[in-house]
This record gives structure tokens, sequence and C-alpha cells, in this order.
């Protein structure tokens, strides 16, 4: 039930009373909320125009090529970063972030070094990044142990088409080195193509590639092999390589090896010519007659017979074992060997023993 206050007796009625100042805080409360509505429509208005800023290809300026490296396992953001700071994109961070997975294809970039323009879209640089090369046709070049340049020339016309006198020019250009192994200034890398199976694609394989490859395949094959010895064995290891690729030419079976190697450094401490025929064949100008009277005849460092000491450069590639040999010769006497026909060769100190020796082998 409702029930009215009865007034008391003799009190005049009260009348509530409203006074003018009553009304400000609903004012004040109105005016905040005006600002804040037009802070936010501006927020809404500013993040709008900076989001389709962000969109658009960066065309201030010239366009530019400019050269992007996507590293294996980098995130959307990490690509984001790097396309801002090349000038591919506008925007990096969040923003960038999320224009990147808006395009749907984030998940699809591809490691590897790119080269895009600053006046792209956002859609073409996506296509780039996860676009799968093209398949490039390879071939797989053999270069045995035992190989020189001329024959490597002969193999990369065979293989990749690569004129010989090109490949020639280049490997005897002068311009290549391999500290401490090549030094600079070496006239050419005879005996620095390392002997190995590579694959270059077949077509446009320069004989830059082919030799900076060799080179490469050198340096990492032999870096674990006691290199400090050659000082001890009086010879630099240019010279080192030198030993080994007349070990390579002459020996067939590993065992003979280090003794072959030993006769060489035998005859060097000896002062003595050091006989080796592989040498006299690499200037064999008719290579298909065998070594003849007139083959050991010619005047060249490399007449081993004629001259004493190395011959000037490598004549082959060795091989690491033939590198091995070099660099821990046996510790023999030896100053004379002959090839057998069991494809070893008998070693002798005395060059009586040495004619006995060739006699029975040889005939």
């Amino acid at each position: 039930m409702e029930t009215e206050t009865p007034q008391r007796a003799g009190q005049p009625e009260r009348r509530r009373r409203h006074h003018p100042h009553d009304l400000r805080p609903r004012r004040v409360t109105l005016l905040i909320l005006f600002v804040a509505f037009l802070v936010l429509a501006g927020g809404v208005v500013w993040a709008g125009s900076y989001w389709s800023n962000c969109k658009e290809a960066t065309t201030e300026g010239a366009e530019r090529s400019v050269q992007v490296s996507v590293e294996d396992g980098a995130t959307a953001g990490d690509v984001v970063e790097e396309l801002a700071a090349k000038g591919v994109m506008r925007c990096g961070g969040f923003v960038g972030n999320l224009l990147m997975r808006g395009t749907g294809k984030a998940d699809d970039i591809r490691a590897g070094d790119y080269e895009l323009t600053t006046g792209m879209s956002l859609d073409e640089v996506m296509t780039v990044l996860t676009t799968p090369p093209e398949k490039v046709p390879t071939t797989n070049v053999l270069i045995p142990p035992g190989y020189r340049l001329t024959q490597i020339a002969d193999t990369m016309q065979e293989d990749l088409g690569i004129a010989p006198s090109v490949f020639m020019d280049a490997a005897q250009g002068g311009r290549y080195s391999l500290p401490p192994y090549l030094p600079a200034g070496t006239s050419t890398v005879e005996g620095f193509i390392w002997p190995e199976t590579n694959r270059f694609p077949k077509h446009g394989t320069t004989p830059d590639d082919v030799i900076t490859t060799g080179l490469q395949e050198f340096k990492e094959a032999v870096a674990d092999l006691p290199w400090e010895r050659a000082a001890g064995l009086h010879v630099t290891p240019y010279q080192v390589v030198t030993i080994a690729s007349m070990i390579e030419k002459e020996a067939l079976l590993d065992k003979d090896r280090p003794l072959i190697s030993a006769v060489i450094y035998n005859r060097l401490r000896e002062g003595m010519p050091l006989g080796i025929d592989a040498a006299n064949a690499y200037i064999d100008p008719d290579p298909s007659d065998g070594l003849t009277d007139a083959d050991f005849a010619i005047d060249s460092p490399y007449n081993t017979r004629l001259h004493t000491g190395l011959p000037p450069t490598p004549i082959a590639s060795p091989s690491l074992e033939s590198l091995a040999a070099a660099l821990d010769p046996a510790n023999v006497g030896y100053l004379y060997y002959v090839a057998c026909g069991d494809g070893g060769h008998r070693f002798s100190v005395d060059y009586d023993t040495f004619l006995a020796n060739k006699a029975e082998c040889l005939g």
C-alpha cells in the first residue's frame, strides 16, 4: 500500500529547488565524450590513411633495383623489416607484418637472394618471394686425380661447351691465388683445381666458375694436412704441391707414394737431377709416341733429366694421398726407382742395384 507522509500541522509545504550550477557536471561529461569521439574518429581516419599508405608501392623518386636476402628460418616479420629497410615496403613492424599476412603467402616465402625494385606492389613482391626458381639443367663434371690443365680444358669443352682456349686463358692469366698454397701473382692454377666430381649448370658456366670451385675445394680438402712440416723439408707449400703432382703421375700404388716422395727429397738434398719422366711428359709436344730421345733433349726447366731442382709449377692435380706423401716422405735413403710389371716400383740406394732392377723389370 502506498502512503504519503502526512505534513505536520503548521509546517509550510517544502518544494525542491533547482539551482543553475547543478547542470555543469552533465555539460562537462558531454564535452569530454564529444572530445573523445573526435579523437577516436580522428584516430580511425589516421589509421585508415596510414594503412592505405602502407599498402601502396614505394614510388618516391626513380625506381631502383635492390638486393634482398631471405635467410633459412626467417620469419615473415624478419622479411618485412628487410623489405622496409631496403625501401621495397613503406612500413615495417606490426602493420607491415599484418599486410604480408593478409596476402595469404607469408608462410610460402622461400629462402634465397632476390632482386626486387622499389616500385613493386606487395603482391608483386610476394609473387617473387614465393615462386620456386626454374629448374636449371645441370651436368656432373669429373676431374680425376692426375689431370693437367689441358685435360681439364678438354673436359670443360665436352661437358660444358667451354672452348679450351677460353678456359686456358683464364687458368693461365695469373689472377688467382690461394694463400698460402698458391701465392698471388702465380701465372697458372696448374695443380690447384681439386680433382672431384662437381655439378655445374649445363649452360652458362664460365671458366671462373670452374676455377673458383676447384680452388675452394682444394682449400677445404687439404686443411687438415700437416703443412707445418714443409719448413722442415725446406720447401714452400707451393713446392709441396709441385712434388705431390709428380708423385701423383709416377705412383700407381699407394704404398709407393711415400717412397717416391723420399727419392725426390733425397735427390734435392744431394743436388741430383730428379729424373722424373712425368715432368718430361708435361712438355712432350707429341704424347702419342711416348717419351723419345728428342723429348729428353728439350731444354726446359720441366726437363728433370737436364736440370736440377723442382719444375717451376705442378704438372697435374694431385690427390690427397699424394699431398700427404709429399709432406711425410718415407725415412729411407733411396735415390732410384724403376717401374715393374706389377704396377709398383723397385727402389734402390745405389746406381748398380738400380740397373739390375731395371734389367729385371724392363728387360
